[in-house]
């Protein structure tokens, strides 16, 4: 492991990367994506600059790669940021070059699939930043969320502290991409729960590490940016959050528990659980049931704890990851979780 490098930060006027690692779904569901390109400009004052393969669906993992390849090397451009998630973004890892992106270090913004990436990057020794992708943060419907906006703001173009908040109102369903009359309404949103806080006895400030669980699941399957020696998590601060795939409390508790038996969850003193997603298109839960998936979700959580690492102090319902607003959290940078304040402060 080398030290981790906070890339420099883009400017309003700069040029940056569009780039699907995961899934050409821009080229099926241009709306949200072309939603999104626009407020990278005119909200954000940013050029956006696609790659030839980002509306490419079945872009073979090498087209991908270099992709990548090209984002990092080209000096004039100052970020990379996902257009979505996908499912296969592990099979693009072989073909990086680990050190064309150590030598070129920018800001790269993405998270559920992209796990992949974040983890490599932290293998790397290069800062990213879990969150804000283009169709779903910057295409979403109407407006997006305050709250989003301005840690995405803070993100993009700032260094230094930023106070993570608890959302007023959030949600976590989604319209019909395919359907127009989708971008006319907004989702009704749900009065926020505030965080939930266990051990809060203690301050932990570390380097970041975690994402998507359901993407971390599969990294322990095929060993892959999993550090052999878990003592380089010692101190840090987990990020974990789960996806529209709804895992099920006894999926959650089975990876965390592999997590345990390979020694990982008792090097994290601090674990930063994101707002469970309740719904998706196959399982459109509601209040009620949204409310005790959750619920069952935590209570996974604890137990995996309870188990494997009962003096880690724990954040539920952290708005990060796949809910909205969404709060992006570097990874592989500095996180500072206060239990007696219930404070959470980032390094962007």
């Amino acid at each position: 492991m080398t030290a981790p490098v906070y890339p420099p930060k883009p400017s309003p006027g700069d040029r940056v990367a569009v780039v699907s690692p995961s899934a050409g779904l821009p080229g099926l569901f241009p709306r949200p994506f072309e939603l999104g390109l626009a407020r990278l400009r005119d909200e954000f004052g940013l050029v956006p600059v696609e790659y030839p393969s980002t509306r490419t669906m079945n872009a073979t993992p090498r087209q991908r790669a270099d992709d990548l390849h090209a984002a990092f090397a080209d000096p004039e451009i100052k970020a990379v940021i996902a257009s979505v998630g996908g499912d296969d973004q592990i099979t693009v890892l072989p073909f990086l070059d680990r050190e064309l992106i150590r030598a070129h270090p920018k800001p790269f913004f993405g998270y559920s699939d992209n796990t992949s990436l974040l983890a490599y990057l932290y293998g790397t020794g290069v800062v990213g930043y879990h969150g804000g992708s283009v169709m779903v943060q910057l295409g979403r419907p109407v407006a997006m969320e305050a709250q989003t906006v301005d840690s995405l703001r803070a993100a993009l173009f700032t260094t230094g502290p930023y106070e993570l908040r608890p959302a007023d109102r959030w949600n976590d369903v989604e319209g019909d991409w395919a359907d127009p009359s989708t971008f006319t309404r907004a989702q009704e949103t749900r009065p926020g729960t505030g965080w939930h806080w266990r051990n809060a006895d203690r301050v932990v400030e570390g380097r970041s590490w975690g994402g998507c669980l359901e993407i971390l699941a599969w990294h322990l399957m095929a060993d892959r940016e999993i550090a052999a020696d878990p003592s380089v998590y010692d101190g840090g601060v987990l990020l974990l959050e789960t996806s529209e795939d709804l895992p099920s409390a006894t999926e959650v508790f089975r990876v965390l528990r592999c997590m345990g038996e390979r020694g990982l969850l008792r090097r994290f003193p601090a674990l930063l659980m994101g707002r469970a997603k309740t719904w998706s298109f196959e399982h459109p839960n509601g209040p009620q049931a949204g409310a005790q998936y959750a619920a069952d979700q935590r209570a996974a959580v604890e137990r995996a704890l309870e188990t494997y690492a009962p003096d880690t102090m724990a954040v539920f319902d952290v708005d990060l990851g796949h809910t909205n607003p969404q709060l992006v959290v570097p990874y592989g940078g500095v996180v500072r979780v206060d239990g007696p304040a219930r404070r959470i402060v980032v390094t962007y």
